[in-house]
C-alpha cells in the first residue's frame, strides 16, 4: 500500500523544525455584488521550536492574528512586487539576452513563491493542557500524532482577513465565483500552508445570498439561515480525509443541482441554461464510478463526489481539480443532437474522477514522484476506455500517444523522475506541450510494467496502493517511485535486476529506442534471418542538461540499451508464432535467426516446352519462358511484426515486401497492425494493388472507424496520374455510394444514425481536399465535389445536428489549392461560407464551431491567395468577431486569425506587438492562455534564431515587462508561455529545463525561509522585557554615561490596533522624564516602548538591472517626553522636511497613530542620505547579499533642556520622538539612494553633548566598547576616503559640503540648547506639550546585544535619524 508519512525522529526535527498544520477551519462570507470575501481561518498548528509559524498568504488583507486567543505579532512579505524602473531592461539588446533575463526573472519568481511569507510568532512552550476533542479527532484523522508527540506544542491560530481585489486564485464573473487549482495560488484566497506535502482535514463554512449555491469540497453537513436582514445562507462542509490546501475548491453561483440517478453520493451542478446538456452528458458517469471501485476493490475515498460546470470563459482550463469536487468548463457538455463531442467528454470526466484517487487522495511524496500519480490516473482512465469505449479505441489512442512521445522524447525535459529536473521546474513540467508528452510517457511506462508482470499482478499493486490503511490513525497517503518499485517487486513478482535497470532507464532519463529492422528467408534452413539496428531518440548529452548538477541515474553510453527482450511475431501459413529473441541491450547491431514452423510442399517445376518456328527451325534462344509465379509462394511467411503487444515505448521501422504489408492490412485484425500497414504502404510507389487494398479497407464496415479514416487519407496520398487518380475516384465513389441518390445524382438528406459511418463520411471531404495534381494544385474533380456537398447539404428530418458536419466541409475548403482551372469556383465557395457565417450569427451553433471554421477557412484562403486578394479586406471582415461581446471561442479564433494575417504581412515583430495588445484586451484567463500558445507557435514558425527573428528591442522589453506584470502573476499558465516565447525567439526549447541560472543570485527556498525567520525572530527579540534598555543598542556617545540611566519597558501592541499591512505605528512613551520641582531624588520613569514588528519580503536581486526601487514596509516608533517650548514656525518647515524624507505615501501621518487605507500601496521611496560616512559600504553596494538590516530614523523628537525660550509665554511644551524603522531584507545599490537635504541634520555626538546624557549608556564598559567600535568605523571611513581622491567626483564634493553644513548646524544647536531652565512648576508641567525637535541622521547602530547570529551571516543594524525642531506656542 502507499506508505503513510513517516514520523520524524528527534534528530530530524532539529534539522527540519517546520510547523505542521493539524486541522484548519475556513469561514468566509461572499459578497458578489461588491466583489469581496471576508472572514477568518483557524489553524491548529504544531509550532516548531523557534516559535515561528510560516504560512502562505498573497493578496490578502490581514486584519488581526491571535494565538490561543491572545494577540500575536506577525509579518507579511508580499511575494509579488511590480518593478517600474525605466532602465531595468537596458541591458536587453537581443533575443538571447532577453531569454537570459526571462529565465532569471521567471526562476526568481518561482523560487520566492516557495517561501512562506506570513510569519507568526507563537509561544514555544509545550502544550500540557488537555487537547480538545475536536483537535484530538482532527489529529487522529491526520495520523500525525503518536505517543512521543503527545506533548508537542499545538497552538490555535486565528487569522481575520478579507480579499477586496479578487484577481488571483479566485475569480468573479457577474454572479459566478469560483476557484482554480493553479500552481501555488490557493494562498491568494485563504492563508494556508500552500504545499502539497502539508495536508490536513478541513471544516468549511461559506455564507452567501439565499439565491446562490455554494459548492465546495467535502461532505455537505447542513445549511443554516443567518439572522441578517435580508437573511443569508451558510453552507457547512467537512472533509475528513487530509488533503493539501490546493485541493480546496469553491464555486458560488445560482446553480442548478442534478443528483445522479444511480448513486446519491454523486452530484452534478451547472448553471440553469446548461441543465438540459448536463442531463444528457453525465448519464454515463456512474458506470465509470462503479468500474473504478470494482477495479480497485475499494470505495470512493471522499464519500461524495461533485461535478461543477461553469462557462468556458470563466475557467482557466478544461479541468480544475479539487478534493471530492472537480470544476469543468461547460464547453464539454452536449445535448442529444451532438455526436462528435461524446467521446472526448467522457474521457475527460473519467480522467477527472480517476485523479481523485491518484493525485488528490494519494499524493506524491516528492516533486519527482508526480509522474507516477499522473500516470496511474491515466492508466485507470485507460481501463475505463477499454471497458466502455472498446479495446480498439484504447489501443489506437495508446499507439498514437506512443508515436508522439517517441518524436518528442529527445531531451531532459521529458525525463519523468530526474530529481534535478523536477527540482528545477518548480511544478511547470505539467504545463504545455511537454506536460502532455510527460503524461503520455508516464502511462506508457506503467503499461510496460503491466505487460511485464501481467494484468492481474498489476491490478493487485493498485489495490495495495488505495486499500484502507491498517493503522486508522495514519491515513496520510503518499507514494514515491521507490515505494512503487518495491511493490512491483513484492506484489508484481518482477525481479530486482530488471527493476534496477528499468526505472533508471525509462523513468530517470529521457529517450526512446529506435529500431530499424529487415529480414530474409533462408529456404534451405527454413528460418528467418533478422537484422536489427538500435538507436535512441535522445542525444547522449541530453540527460545532462544541468552543468552543475549530478543526475540521479547512472550515465550511460548511447548504445547502453534498455532492459528486456522484444518479441518478433511471425505469421506463417500454419499460424502465428511469437519469438522473444531481440535483446534491447548490448550490441547496437543484431543478427538473429528465427526458426519457422511451416514448410512448403515440394512442387515439381515444369519447364515450358519449346515450340517449332514458322520456318520449321528449333531455336531455344527465342523461347519466352512463362512468368515465375513462385515469388509470392516461395516461403511460408505471410508477414512479420515487431513488438505486437506494445511492450516497449519504441519507434520501429520494419522493412518487408509490399505484399506482406497488404497481407497484414487485410488479414490482421489488430488496429495497431492495420495502422502500421497503412503508414508503410503510403511510402511505397503508387501501385494499384495498394490502392485496391486501401479501398477495400475503407469500404469494410466491420473495420474500426478510425482505421478506415486512416485508409481514406492514405488513398488521398496515393492519388496521382500514375494510377489514373484511382485514389481520388475511390474516395468519391465510396461517398456517393453512401450519401448520393442514384436517380438524381445529388446528395441525399443527412442521416447520422450509424455513428461509425458518420465519422468516416465526415472525413472524406477533408481527404479529397488533400489530393494534389503534379502542379501542386487541387484537381478540378475535388473542388467540384466539395462545392456540391456545400451547396446541397440538407439536414431536415435528421434528429442529429450537422454543425460538425458543416464545419468539416468548410475546413476542407481551406485545404484546397486553387489553380487556373479551379479558381473560377472560388467565388461560389466564398459565397457559401459567407452564407453559413451569417446564418450562424443569427442562430449560434454549438460552441460557435461553425463560425470558428469559417474564420479559419477565410484566413487560409486569404494567405494562399495573398497576391490576388487584398488582406486588408479580410482583416476588416474578421475584426468585428474579436469584440468582447462575441462568443468566447469565436473571439479567440478571430484573434488567432488576425495574428496570422499580421505575421504574414509584417513579420513576427508586428505579430508580437499585436499579441501584447490583444492580451491586455482579453478578459478571460483561458483566452489569454490560448493567445499565448498561438504566439509561441508563430515564433516557432518564424524561422532561424540567428537573426533574432527580426524582433526589435522594444518588443523584447515589452514581453519581459509582461512576464513580471500582474497579468502574468494572476495567470500561471500564461506566465509560462510568455517565458517560452522568449526562449523560442532565442532558438531554445520552450521549457524551463536547462535554462542557465546564476546560483549566486538564486537561493534555495529553505535558505530564504530561514533568513526571513531569523530576521523576524530578531525583531521579536528586541521587544522582550529581558533585553537591555536603549543603551544596549550601543549608540556611539562621547558624553557622560552616568548622567541618566533609562530602561525601556517593552509592551506589545495588539493586532487589532493595526491599521494596515505594511505601515505600522510604534509609540515610545516616556512620561515624566523632566524632574518635577521639589523632588530631591529626581526619580524617572522608564519609557514605555511599544513595538510592532515589520520587515520586508525577501527580494532577490535582479540579474539584469539593479536600479529598481524596493518596496519597504514601514515601522514607526513614537516616544513621548517632556521638554522645553520651541518655535511653531520652524516646526512647520521641519514637518515638510519630514514628509519629503518619508515619501509621498506618508503625507500627513505625523500624529500619535498611523492611519492608512488597506488599499494604499506600500512604501516604495524610502530616501537615504547620500553621505554614507557611518554606513557599511559593502552592505550598500552589494546586490547579492540577501541578509537583513534594520534602518531607523528618529524625527520630530522634543528634547528636555534647562533653558527658557523667549518665544514661549505660559504655554506648555512636550517632547515627542518618532522613530521610523524600515527593515530591509535586501541591500539596494548606492545609485538607488536618492540625495536628501542635510541642512537640518546634526550628529548624534553633538546631540549627546547638548542634552544631559539622554541617550547615554548605563555602564562605562559599554561606552568604552562603543568608543572602540566608533574608532574602528572612523578608520574604515578614512580608508574609504583615501580610495576616492578624485575631487572632481560630484558625490565626494557633495559629502564635503554636507560635512561643513553639519558643523554649522551643530553650533546653532549648541546655542539653542544653552537657554536657561524653567523655574515655574506650571511651566515645567506644560513642557509636556511642546518642545525642541532634533533629528539625527547617518548613525549605524549594530544590534549585537539583541540577536546572536552565527558567523558568516549579516547582522541587523539600527540607523537612527534625529532632527531638531523648536516649536513656539503663542
Amino acid at each position: 500500500m502507499a506508505k503513510p508519512r513517516k514520523h520524524k525522529t528527534e534528530d530530524q526535527k532539529a534539522d527540519n523544525s517546520e510547523a505542521v498544520v493539524k486541522h484548519q477551519k475556513l469561514c468566509l462570507a461572499i459578497d458578489l455584488e461588491k466583489r469581496r470575501i471576508y472572514g477568518y481561518t483557524e489553524l491548529e498548528v504544531a509550532v516548531p521550536e523557534n516559535g515561528i509559524v510560516g504560512l502562505h498568504a498573497d493578496n490578502l488583507m490581514i486584519e488581526c492574528v491571535t494565538v490561543d486567543g491572545e494577540p500575536a505579532r506577525f509579518e507579511i512579505f508580499p511575494h509579488y512586487q511590480q518593478m517600474d524602473s525605466d532602465d531595468r531592461w537596458c541591458s536587453v539588446s537581443s533575443a538571447n539576452s532577453a531569454a537570459d533575463a526571462a529565465g532569471s526573472v521567471y526562476v526568481s519568481c518561482l523560487e520566492r513563491e516557495l517561501v512562506p511569507n506570513l510569519l507568526i510568532m507563537c509561544s514555544n512552550e509545550a502544550t500540557t493542557k488537555p487537547v480538545p476533542e475536536q483537535l484530538e479527532e482532527a489529529v487522529q484523522e491526520n495520523g500525525t500524532q503518536t505517543s512521543s508527540e503527545s506533548k508537542q506544542n499545538v497552538k490555535l491560530i486565528r487569522i481575520d482577513y478579507w480579499v477586496e481585489k479578487i484577481e488571483t486564485g479566485i475569480h468573479i464573473e457577474k454572479d459566478v465565483m469560483h476557484t482554480n487549482n493553479q500552481i501555488r495560488r490557493a494562498r491568494c484566497w485563504f492563508p494556508c500552508m500552500d504545499d502539497s506535502l502539508q495536508r490536513c482535514c478541513f471544516d468549511l463554512e461559506f455564507t452567501v445570498a439565499t439565491n446562490l449555491v455554494a459548492a465546495s469540497t467535502g461532505t455537505l453537513m447542513y445549511q443554516v439561515l443567518t439572522n441578517d436582514d435580508p437573511p443569508r445562507k451558510t453552507y457547512i462542509y467537512k472533509i475528513n480525509v487530509p488533503v493539501a490546501a490546493q485541493w480546496i475548491s469553491l464555486a458560488v453561483a445560482p446553480f442548478e443541482i442534478f443528483p445522479d440517478r444511480h448513486n446519491n453520493l454523486i452530484t452534478h451542478i451547472c448553471l440553469s441554461h446548461n441543465l438540459p446538456k448536463l442531463r444528457n452528458t453525465v448519464g454515463f458517469l456512474y458506470s465509470a464510478y462503479s468500474h473504478y471501485e470494482h477495479y480497485l476493490s475499494t470505495k470512493f475515498p471522499f464519500g461524495s463526489y461533485t461535478q461543477v460546470f461553469i462557462d468556458p470563459e470563466m475557467a482557466i482550463s478544461s479541468l480544475s481539480l479539487g478534493a471530492s469536487m472537480n470544476i469543468f468548463n461547460s464547453q464539454i457538455l452536449f445535448d442529444e443532437k451532438i455526436i462528435d463531442q461524446t467521446i472526448d467528454t467522457r474521457i475527460k470526466l473519467a480522467y477527472g474522477l480517476a485523479r481523485q484517487w491518484f493525485g488528490v487522495y494519494i499524493t506524491a511524496e516528492a516533486p519527482n514522484d508526480e509522474w507516477l500519480l499522473d500516470g496511474l490516473a491515466w492508466f485507470l482512465t485507460d481501463s475505463f476506455i477499454k471497458q466502455f469505449l472498446g479495446n480498439n479505441e484504447a489501443r489506437y489512442r495508446r499507439y498514437k500517444a506512443n508515436c508522439a512521445v517517441c518524436k518528442a522524447d529527445d531531451s531532459a525535459a521529458t525525463a519523468l523522475s530526474s530529481s534535478d529536473a523536477s527540482k528545477a521546474l518548480y511544478g511547470t513540467q505539467c504545463i504545455g506541450f511537454y506536460g502532455k508528452i510527460r503524461s503520455w510517457k508516464s502511462v506508457a511506462v506503467l503499461q510496460m510494467l503491466e505487460k511485464q508482470m501481467g494484468p492481474e499482478s498489476f491490478c493487485k499493486v493498485l489495490k495495495n496502493l488505495v486499500a484502507p490503511p491498517k493503522d486508522t490513525t495514519q491515513p496520510l497517503r503518499t507514494l514515491s517511485t521507490k515505494e512503487f518499485r518495491h511493490l512491483a517487486n513484492e506484489v508484481g513478482n518482477l525481479e530486482r535486476p530488471f527493476l534496477r535497470e528499468f526505472f533508471p532507464r525509462w523513468v530517470g532519463s529521457s529517450g526512446c529506442p529506435v529500431l530499424k529492422m529487415g529480414f530474409s528467408y533462408n529456404k534451405r534452413k527454413n528460418l528467418v534471418e533478422l537484422a536489427a539496428l538500435r538507436g535512441c531518440t535522445a542525444t547522449p548529452d541530453s540527460n545532462s542538461t544541468y552543468p552543475n548538477s549530478k543526475p540521479d541515474f547512472v550515465k550511460r553510453e548511447a548504445d547502453a540499451g534498455w532492459p528486456g527482450m522484444m518479441s518478433i511475431r511471425v505469421h506463417e501459413l500454419d499460424g502465428m508464432y511469437d519469438h522473444p529473441v531481440l535483446p534491447m541491450a548490448g550490441e547496437t547491431w543484431q543478427l538473429l535467426e528465427i526458426q519457422c514452423h511451416s514448410r512448403l510442399a515440394s512442387k515439381r517445376f515444369q519447364k515450358p516446352k519449346k515450340g517449332p518456328k514458322h520456318d520449321g527451325s528449333d531455336d531455344n534462344a527465342d523461347t519466352v519462358a512463362s512468368v515465375d509465379m513462385r515469388s509470392n509462394n516461395d516461403s511460408p511467411l505471410q508477414w512479420l511484426r515487431a513488438d505486437p503487444e506494445m511492450e516497449y515505448l519504441a519507434e520501429i521501422h520494419f522493412n518487408q515486401p509490399v505484399q506482406m504489408w497488404i497481407n497484414q492490412l487485410e488479414k490482421d485484425k489488430d488496429v495497431v497492425a492495420q495502422v502500421q500497414a497503412i503508414t508503410a504502404l503510403e511510402l511505397f510507389p503508387r501501385l494499384l494493388s495498394i490502392v485496391n487494398a486501401l479501398s477495400n479497407l475503407l469500404c469494410d464496415s466491420q473495420a474500426f472507424w478510425r482505421v478506415r479514416i486512416e485508409a481514406a487519407f492514405a488513398l488521398a496520398s496515393t492519388a496521382s496520374e500514375e494510377t489514373d487518380w484511382a485514389g481520388l475516384l475511390h474516395l468519391i465513389k465510396f461517398y456517393k455510394s453512401r450519401r448520393y441518390d442514384e436517380k438524381i445524382g445529388l446528395p441525399k438528406p443527412n442521416d447520422f444514425h450509424d455513428f461509425a459511418e458518420y465519422f468516416v463520411l465526415e472525413a472524406i471531404p477533408h481527404a479529397v481536399a488533400l489530393v494534389r495534381a503534379p502542379d501542386k494544385k487541387s484537381p478540378r474533380e475535388a473542388v467540384e465535389f466539395i462545392l456540391q456537398l456545400l451547396k446541397y447539404n440538407e439536414n431536415n428530418g435528421n434528429p442529429y445536428s450537422d454543425v460538425f458536419w458543416l464545419a468539416a466541409l468548410v475546413q476542407s475548403v481551406g485545404e484546397l489549392e486553387f489553380g487556373q482551372q479551379t479558381v473560377a469556383f472560388l467565388s461560389s465557395l466564398v459565397k457559401r461560407i459567407d452564407r453559413l457565417l451569417q446564418f450562424d450569427r443569427l442562430m449560434p451553433s454549438y460552441n460557435g464551431i461553425l463560425t470558428v471554421s469559417c474564420i479559419r477557412t477565410l484566413t487560409q484562403i486569404a494567405l494562399k491567395l495573398s497576391e490576388f486578394t487584398p488582406l486588408d479586406r479580410i482583416f476588416d471582415l474578421i475584426k468585428p468577431f474579436s469584440s468582447s461581446k462575441t462568443q468566447w471561442q469565436v473571439r479567440i479564433e478571430a484573434f488567432r486569425a488576425l495574428l496570422d494575417l499580421e505575421y504574414h504581412c509584417k513579420g513576427i515583430d508586428a505579430a508580437l506587438i499585436l499579441f501584447i495588445k490583444y492580451l491586455e484586451e482579453e478578459p478571460s484567463l483561458r483566452g489569454q492562455v490560448k493567445l499565448g500558445v498561438h504566439a509561441m507557435r508563430l515564433c516557432q514558425i518564424s524561422g532561424d534564431a540567428d537573426d533574432d527573428h527580426g524582433v526589435m528591442q522594444g518588443t523584447l522589453v515589452a514581453l519581459l515587462r509582461l512576464l513580471e506584470s500582474p497579468i502574468a502573476f494572476n495567470n500561471v499558465t500564461l506566465r509560462h508561455y510568455l517565458f517560452c516565447i522568449l526562449q523560442v525567439l532565442a532558438g531554445r526549447p520552450p521549457t524551463l529545463c536547462g535554462v542557465p541560472r546564476d546560483e549566486t543570485v538564486i537561493k534555495g527556498h529553505t535558505e530564504i525561509c530561514n533568513e526571513l525567520k531569523n530576521f523576524f525572530a530578531a525583531i521579536v527579540n528586541q521587544s522582550k522585557p529581558a533585553e537591555p534598555s536603549l543603551d544596549a543598542l550601543m549608540l556611539p556617545c562621547d558624553g557622560p554615561a552616568n548622567e541618566m540611566n533609562t530602561e525601556l519597558n517593552i509592551v506589545s501592541i495588539t493586532d487589532n490596533e493595526r491599521t494596515q499591512l505594511q505601515d505600522f505605528t510604534l509609540t515610545l512613551t516616556e512620561p515624566d522624564v523632566v524632574p518635577k520641582e521639589g523632588n530631591d531624588n529626581n526619580e524617572q520613569k522608564p519609557p514605555d516602548l511599544i513595538i510592532l514588528d515589520s520587515s520586508e519580503a525577501h527580494k532577490e536581486p535582479d540579474t539584469v538591472s539593479n536600479s529598481q526601487e524596493r518596496k519597504k514596509p514601514v515601522l514607526k516608533i513614537r516616544m513621548k517626553q517632556s521638554s522645553a517650548a520651541s518655535s511653531r514656525a520652524e516646526d512647520v518647515i521641519d514637518n515638510a522636511v519630514l514628509e519629503r524624507s518619508q515619501g509621498a505615501h506618508n503625507g500627513g501621518d505625523h500624529g500619535t497613530s498611523s492611519s492608512m487605507s488597506m488599499d494604499a500601496p506600500p512604501q516604495r521611496n524610502f530616501i537615504e542620505p547620500a553621505n554614507v560616512g557611518n554606513q557599511n559600504v559593502d552592505d550598500v553596494n552589494s546586490c547579492h547579499d540577501l541578509g537583513s538590516r534594520v534602518t531607523a530614523s528618529i524625527g520630530s523628537a522634543k528634547l528636555p533642556h534647562d533653558g527658557h525660550d523667549d518665544g514661549v509665554g505660559d504655554g506648555d511644551a512636550t517632547l515627542l520622538k518618532e522613530l521610523q524603522c524600515t527593515a530591509e531584507s535586501s541591500k539596494a545599490q548606492s545609485n538607488d539612494v536618492e540625495t536628501v537635504n542635510h541642512n537640518k541634520y546634526i550628529s548624534l555626538r553633538a546631540l549627546n553633548e547638548g542634552v544631559d546624557g539622554l541617550l547615554a549608556g548605563p555602564s562605562n564598559q559599554a561606552v568604552s566598547g562603543n568608543k572602540e567600535k566608533e574608532k574602528d568605523k572612523k578608520k574604515k571611513d578614512k580608508e574609504k576616503k583615501r580610495k576616492k581622491k578624485d575631487k572632481d567626483d560630484p558625490e565626494y564634493m557633495e559629502r564635503k559640503r554636507l560635512k561643513k553644513e553639519k558643523k554649522r548646524k551643530e553650533k546653532e544647536l549648541a546655542k539653542l540648547m544653552a537657554t536657561p531652565p524653567l523655574t515655574d512648576a506650571k511651566q515645567t508641567e506644560s513642557v509636556k506639550d511642546e518642545g525642541a525637535v532634533a533629528r539625527v541622521t547617518n548613525v549605524t547602530i549594530p544590534v549585537d546585544g539583541v540577536v546572536k547570529r552565527p558567523e558568516g551571516t549579516t547582522t541587523h543594524k539600527l540607523k537612527i535619524k534625529i532632527k531638531n525642531r523648536t516649536l513656539t506656542k503663542p
